[in-house]
């Protein structure tokens, strides 16, 4: 069973959250989990979601700042 604090998540690194969710989605798909327990790695999987998509908007964002001219405007550049 998976027991997680949403204050820990909070401190939870994206890398982190991302593995996470990985090693959940495996054990999801190998299928060898009782209904109780895949309910309950689905859930701890959605807040990982929720978690690193709000870690990625928050980097876009900062990204997105730091690219800025003195006007406000965004200069968009290749990542490659």
């Amino acid at each position: 069973m998976v027991d997680h604090k949403k204050s820990d998540d909070q401190n939870t690194r994206f890398e982190d959250a991302y593995q996470e969710l990985a090693d959940i989605i495996d054990r999801l798909e190998a299928g060898d989990q009782s209904l109780d327990d895949s309910m309950a790695l689905f859930e701890r999987g959605r807040t990982l979601v929720l978690l690193c998509e709000k870690q990625l908007n928050a980097a876009e964002l900062r990204v997105s700042q730091l690219l800025a001219d003195g006007d406000g405007n965004v200069r968009l550049e290749p990542m490659s």
